[in-house]
């Protein structure tokens, strides 16, 4: 553990209560893309199966439990409570690409080849490309209420900080290499870039996320 891993660890977690708390207060999941939420649910559960192989920690078992509980807490609002205010004709990427091509690539170049590992490895290379039907949705609407900006830049800063506890450890540990999550790392917070462009020049001043015409 480093402040990076901290850092990032804490962000990813506002990140989520940013979007329950949004989804909560405004009775709407309006501007949310479920399919990507679907695909954070299975990221979660295709790299958590460890939870039954071994304990490593307090803190690593709590965090996996939780991201996992609060995945399937926001699919259920959004699939249930809320779905009436869920518009499917602008959650229109097609996931189903991104999901084969998660799988290609870890039977292709897993960690190691195990069930497990081979899981693990495809909820990296998923997780590199999950925000993209959000963004897409964002994409489409050219614009998004500040609350749910708030909420994807948490989830690209979580990553962004998460490239900087790489290096930290690279540095700092013997024999540290991580190729898959680095490249994975590095591909997802790249699909950010437009992104935190608008965000840092548009709604940290007070404005509202808006694509440029």
């Amino acid at each position: 553990m480093n402040i990076f891993r901290l850092s990032g660890d804490l962000l990813h977690l506002a990140s989520i209560f940013i979007l329950i708390a949004r989804l909560q207060q405004t009775k709407s999941c309006v501007g949310i893309s479920l399919k990507t939420q679907y695909l954070y649910l299975l990221v979660f559960i295709t790299r958590y199966l460890d939870l039954f192989l071994g304990f490593v920690s307090v803190y690593n078992t709590l965090m996996k439990v939780f991201f996992l509980a609060s995945s399937g807490y926001i699919v259920y609002l959004m699939y249930s409570p809320l779905k009436a205010s869920y518009d499917k004709s602008l959650d229109s990427f097609r996931v189903e690409y991104i999901i084969a091509a998660a799988a290609v690539f870890a039977l292709a170049f897993p960690h190691k080849y195990s069930v497990v590992e081979v899981l693990w490895s495809f909820s990296i290379y998923l997780e590199s490309v999950a925000i993209m039907p959000q963004l897409f949705q964002m994409t489409r609407t050219g614009e998004a209420d500040n609350i749910t900006s708030h909420y994807v830049f948490a989830l690209g800063g979580y990553r962004a900080l998460y490239i900087l506890n790489w290096f930290y450890r690279y540095y700092t540990e013997d024999n540290y290499v991580d190729y898959i999550s680095w490249i994975a790392g590095i591909v997802q917070t790249a699909l950010y870039g437009d992104f935190f462009y608008i965000y840092f020049t548009r709604v940290l001043k007070g404005k509202s996320f808006k694509l440029p015409v």
